[in-house]
């Protein structure tokens, strides 16, 4: 069963040149092969290979010969030549280059795009789709001068499953056991697809995560191996993250002290290859002093927290001993952090689902009150045209109780010059009590909200 990729399958069927990307592991080979198999048409499936254009080429006329679309021997000088043959035979088919970016490799990157911007433009017969992971390379094909800018009828950038999404992989569980899944586990469905939901997270995080011969255990080394992430010190800069925010300030006190400007052109290449994220406080966007990066993938946020650093360790004491030992006491704090991003998440999928109306944003808020002398961070908050609606978030085993709410709100009206247009509260397991004109969102809120609506 293929889940949660209607809306892609739409554009797909609509035909014409695509562009398909995405980090590695979302899903994007097999959204394409699984689209192949119900289309109408004949189609070729061509994954490339790290090397010249002339070598791929030879390996796409074995690949054509085997399908038979090529059935006697033609010599060929290009690609175009190539795609141009088929074309000309008149009849309509699907041709999808896999890993595109791999084109580029060896031979010059703008020969390679102006080639496909020749055969795009003359192959009538054919539709398209070019797929690639390195979503830097794969982002500037649509940019304005370059040869292959407005060739495609339609862009599509796979992301991971959301968490709602997620959660069908161990829909067994608990709301408050799906948000800690989510938080360690995230959205990736190759990720997601190992889990046992008969096991417990403890037990799921030291087969797949603790186990040296789980594919996950590798999952991390082999994401920053590819593309370019291993050329830009990727793993130094993700180890100091792990599972926190910093400013550009602290990370280049550590790894740039000299400030050669080379930290800056790596974080550039992280940012693009979606690996982390620069995060802008919602009331300072232009404020880079307010902004800081985190790690986009809770995969690798996990191992960059509790793993990547203490492997030798791991080896020594073992899976359910390290377990116990270096994640077990802080693993609670950990996806309580994680779970903000989730709520957040929250709020953008109903105002898609169109039933939010009015916010113009969604994000974390920096306030600055030097009459009382404290400043500080609001994790979940939505912008109004009159001002902000402030979320307090919890994950707690137990309902909250009405005397943490009362502390809660009266601190942040105490916070001076702060456009308040109202405050809620978020926990998974509920409430003791509910205070008049607060809003309360619990476990069933975050996951049934769509199915309450139909």
């Amino acid at each position: 069963m293929f889940l949660f990729r209607n809306e892609e399958f739409n554009i797909l069927n609509k035909g014409g040149n695509v562009l398909i990307y995405g980090k590695r592991r979302v899903g994007k080979t097999s959204l394409i092969k699984t689209f192949l198999k119900k289309a109408k048409k004949k189609y070729l499936f061509y994954e490339c290979i790290k090397s010249s254009l002339i070598e791929n080429l030879e390996h796409l006329i074995i690949v054509l010969k085997e399908e038979k679309i090529l059935k006697y021997d033609i010599n060929f000088n290009n690609m175009y030549e190539l795609f141009k043959f088929i074309n000309d035979q008149n009849e309509k088919m699907i041709i999808v280059i896999d890993e595109y970016p791999y084109l580029k490799a060896v031979d010059d990157a703008n020969m390679v795009d102006s080639l496909f911007q020749k055969i795009l433009d003359n192959c009538f017969n054919i539709d398209f789709i070019l797929c690639g992971s390195h979503i830097g390379m794969m982002k500037d094909m649509l940019k304005e001068g370059n040869p292959l800018y407005s060739r495609f009828r339609s862009v599509i950038e796979l992301k991971e499953f959301n968490y709602i999404e997620a959660s069908y992989f161990y829909s067994n569980k608990t709301n408050y056991e799906k948000i800690a899944y989510y938080s360690v586990f995230g959205g990736s469905p190759y990720i997601n697809s190992y889990i046992n939901k008969n096991l417990s997270l403890k037990e799921n995080i030291i087969d797949l995560f603790l186990n040296n011969n789980s594919n996950i255990y590798t999952y991390a080394d082999n994401l920053l191996i590819s593309d370019a992430a291993s050329q830009i010190g990727a793993k130094s800069i993700l180890e100091m993250l792990g599972n926190n925010k910093l400013k550009y300030s602290e990370l280049e006190r550590k790894l740039d002290n000299s400030k050669t400007g080379k930290l800056a052109k790596q974080l550039k290449s992280l940012l693009e290859l979606n690996l982390i994220k620069k995060v802008y406080p919602i009331n300072k966007m232009n404020d880079n002093k307010k902004s800081y990066y985190e790690i986009n993938d809770n995969v690798l946020r996990f191992y960059f927290t509790y793993i990547y650093k203490y492997k030798s360790i791991l080896e020594i004491l073992g899976p359910k001993r390290f377990y116990e030992e270096y994640i077990e006491k802080s693993l609670l704090t950990y996806i309580s952090y994680r779970f903000e991003e989730q709520v957040r998440t929250y709020f953008l999928l109903r105002i898609k689902n169109n039933d939010l109306l009015g916010i113009k944003n969604i994000g974390t808020y920096y306030y600055d009150d030097p009459f009382n002398k404290i400043n500080g961070e609001f994790d979940v908050v939505l912008e109004y045209e009159d001002g902000y609606y402030i979320y307090e978030v919890k994950y707690l085993k137990d309902k909250l109780k009405k005397d943490i709410i009362n502390k809660e709100i009266n601190q942040i009206r105490n916070i001076k010059g702060l456009r308040i247009v109202g405050i809620g509260f978020v926990n998974p397991n509920g409430f003791v009590d509910k205070i008049e004109g607060i809003s309360y969102i619990n476990g069933n809120d975050l996951y049934n909200f769509l199915e309450n609506d139909e």
